[in-house]
């Protein structure tokens, strides 16, 4: 027995020593190689510090991926302007957005307007179509422009000079043309509004009445 507390006192006197001199070794350590530790511990700080940095920004990269594409629905304000390239005018109306368009994004839209500007309705060219194009496009508002040149129809004045009927454009500045029509040659209640100046509403009426008073 007294053989065995010699043996086990002399295990416990062996792991004291052996634990005090690997403590004393590390603090020795510590001591004279200072910035090796410091540089670990900083180093564990910046990795601590960049997961919370590192999770926001996939968050962020998840959330730009499910992020739906913008695309025409029913509630989108559909703005139409139609462009007169005539005088320069502009009207703006907002219409219903045709059930064709809807649930297109912006280069479907683009395509569709594409095709409606290689065949336009026949009403479209009947007002002077010349194309279309997307100027705006979300989910929340759409403008296209429709161009047009359409020349307004031109009115002319007959007037008297040296007792023949004139010509004059619709400013009554510009002479449009001289005629061979005597102002004597005509009823009384002509002459009086030709005096006057008579309004020709357009090219249709200024060559009828020409054709029914010319010699």
């Amino acid at each position: 027995m007294k053989f065995v507390r010699r043996v086990s006192l002399f295990l416990v006197m062996s792991i004291l020593l052996l634990g005090t001199g690997g403590y004393a070794a590390l603090k020795a350590e510590q001591f004279f190689y200072p910035n090796r530790y410091q540089d670990k511990e900083r180093s564990n700080q910046i990795e601590q510090q960049k997961e919370p940095e590192t999770e926001i920004l996939h968050e962020q990269v998840i959330e730009a991926a499910v992020e739906k594409v913008p695309v025409v629905t029913a509630d989108t304000t559909y703005l139409i302007e139609e462009i007169n390239l005539i005088d320069g005018s502009i009207q703006e109306k907002q219409e219903e957005v045709p059930v064709k368009y809807i649930g297109l994004d912006r280069e479907s839209l683009i395509k569709e307007l594409e095709s409606y500007d290689r065949n336009p309705p026949l009403r479209e060219l009947e007002l002077g179509f010349e194309t279309i194009e997307l100027t705006a496009f979300s989910k929340d508002r759409v403008v296209i422009c429709k161009y047009y040149k359409e020349e307004t129809p031109k009115g002319y004045y007959l007037m008297v000079e040296d007792h023949f009927i004139v010509v004059y454009e619709e400013d009554k500045q510009h002479l449009h043309m001289n005629t061979d029509i005597l102002l004597d040659d005509l009823n009384d209640s002509l002459k009086a509004e030709i005096i006057q100046g008579k309004y020709i509403e357009n090219d249709e009426a200024l060559y009828h009445f020409l054709e029914s008073y010319s010699s």
